[in-house]
């Protein structure tokens, strides 16, 4: 028997695309009290802490190993008779401690976002959650990847900018503290410089911008990279090109990444 294959009309797609988007109704957390949406969140919280507290106790044996591995960069640069010094009496306690704290919170990144994703995800429909576990994943990743490149790349240099421009008769001997605080600074300003990509793609996928107005303005946001690298970075031309020039790379990046998925939700629109 041969079966006879009827096309849908417009408006049964439209019913079964509007099914197909519905929130899963097992999951307990849609019908929920806003009291129990709270316990909940705890819930998830208290998972996202547990695993920074598992880490840090990890790794809390092994601060000064890890503080050696971060300072690395700046010691190697020092003259002969140079060292780090701590200027109070706790620092080269707490410093190592402190750093091995931040170590663990970016270390469980990945499960704490897990979290807040088990949290969100039961009430977001299904072409939300195909667009934002995506994001969510390429955010970390290039949030990682922000931080490799500041450490790999940019700070040696920028170390090596100052020691070789500190006067004759200065030796430097920087407090543990104050070399932590800048290079965590640097690291957070590459690490959210690496998320342009997805902000661009989500500026984009929301409405807010267009693909067109954002290549339209090109010439201005490179002008603004430039102004926010020098906002943002030390007061010294080679870091600010080392962040300019890649804040604009990871524009257009995005720029790409958005008008190919501009044009597959164009074609899959004519398809239906």
């Amino acid at each position: 028997m041969k079966l006879i294959k009827t096309k849908k009309t417009p408006e049964q797609l439209a019913i079964e695309q509007a099914k197909d988007d519905k929130p899963s109704q097992n999951d307990t957390l849609v019908d929920m009290p806003i009291t129990e949406h709270l316990i909940e969140l705890r819930r998830h919280l208290i998972h996202g802490f547990a695993a920074v507290l598992v880490i840090f106790l990890a790794l809390a044996g092994f601060s000064r190993e890890i503080y050696d591995i971060f300072s690395a960069p700046l010691t190697a640069l020092l003259p002969v008779n140079s060292s780090m010094i701590a200027t109070d009496i706790t620092s080269s306690f707490l410093a190592p401690i402190k750093l091995t704290l931040y170590l663990a919170v970016i270390l469980a990144m990945p499960y704490i976002l897990y979290q807040i994703w088990s949290f969100i995800a039961p009430g977001l429909y299904k072409h939300e959650k195909r667009i934002a576990l995506p994001v969510l994943l390429s955010s970390v990743i290039l949030f990682y990847l922000g931080i490799a490149f500041a450490y790999y790349v940019v700070l040696k240099s920028v170390l090596a900018f100052f020691i070789k421009f500190s006067p004759d008769n200065v030796l430097p001997m920087t407090d543990i503290e104050s070399y932590l605080n800048f290079v965590l600074k640097l690291f957070l300003v590459f690490g959210a410089t690496f998320e342009i990509p997805v902000l661009t793609l989500l500026l984009v996928l929301a409405g807010v911008v267009t693909v067109d107005s954002l290549a339209q303005k090109r010439r201005y946001i490179i002008v603004g990279c430039f102004g926010i690298a020098a906002l943002v970075t030390p007061p010294d031309g080679l870091s600010m090109i080392m962040l300019a020039i890649p804040m604009w790379l990871l524009f257009e990046l995005g720029l790409v990444m958005a008008r190919v998925l501009v044009k597959e939700k164009a074609l899959l629109q004519n398809n239906s």
